[in-house]
């Protein structure tokens, strides 16, 4: 079993808590983005990353004085957005950071898929930004089926915590001996399923947190999930989709 999620947009530097592991395995293709950012101009990049000129600015910085091989922070500890809040890695114990190792994936336009304890620098490049370049469209264009074969020959069943944007790059190549379910995290509007991004977010990490708790090995167990007021909703899910809404609206 693995289980998917999105990085995140916000990222730290942190070489005080645990250090990293090995290097990302997708490390070269790395390189290649890095060389290609690096060549292109401000506004070029600042309309790729669709932000601020603060932000910008300082991703600009990055990208120039980048070291894609020292200074480097666990991937699980760099991230700092909702999802990883309340994932809350940082007080994990022993066993549920070995857990995340072996079944956790972290997806990134930047570095493609991630493990827990991969070395990583701090970077901005969401996997829907428009390239648009002749060579190089988009980033779904650059990993193309890498990634979601990198993680099938891991395991052939999927557990997708992530967005659409990220999840995509796998979904798109499933085959017949994958069994890829979604997690939904949602509430009842009229007769329709919801979800709110934030609450989503929220939810995906504790649903991390939960499993690495736990210890879960069977994605049965993954319906006994109950936290943030969510609980598993039978006649709602079925075998590729798992709906779990706010108690209060059951």
């Amino acid at each position: 079993m693995r289980i998917i999620i999105s990085p995140a947009k916000k990222m730290r530097i942190d070489n005080d808590s645990l250090a990293y592991d090995h290097l990302p395995q997708f490390i070269k293709d790395t390189e290649v983005l890095k060389s290609y950012l690096k060549e292109l101009s401000y506004e070029k990049l600042k309309s790729i990353w669709n932000c601020s000129d603060k932000i910008a600015s300082l991703n600009y910085e990055r990208i120039h004085n980048m070291d894609l091989y020292s200074n480097l922070t666990p991937a699980i500890l760099s991230f700092e957005g909702i999802q990883y809040q309340y994932m809350g890695p940082g007080v994990f114990e022993a066993k549920a950071f070995e857990y995340i190792e072996t079944h956790l994936r972290i997806l990134s336009g930047f570095y493609g898929m991630l493990r827990p304890f991969d070395g990583v620098v701090p970077y901005r490049l969401e996997m829907q930004a428009k390239l648009g370049d002749n060579d190089l469209n988009s980033l779904y264009e650059f990993w193309n089926r890498r990634l979601a074969d990198q993680l099938f020959s891991e395991s052939n069943c999927i557990i997708n915590l992530a967005s659409k944007e990220y999840s995509k790059c796998i979904s798109k190549y499933l085959n017949k001996k994958v069994r890829f379910i979604t997690c939904v995290f949602g509430e009842m509007i009229g007769n329709k399923v919801v979800e709110k991004g934030t609450l989503a977010k929220m939810a995906r990490g504790e649903m991390v947190r939960f499993m690495a708790e736990k210890q879960i090995a069977d994605v049965e167990d993954i319906k006994s999930f109950r936290r943030l007021n969510y609980a598993f909703v039978d006649r709602l899910s079925d075998e590729n989709t798992y709906i779990f809404l706010k108690e209060m609206v059951l």
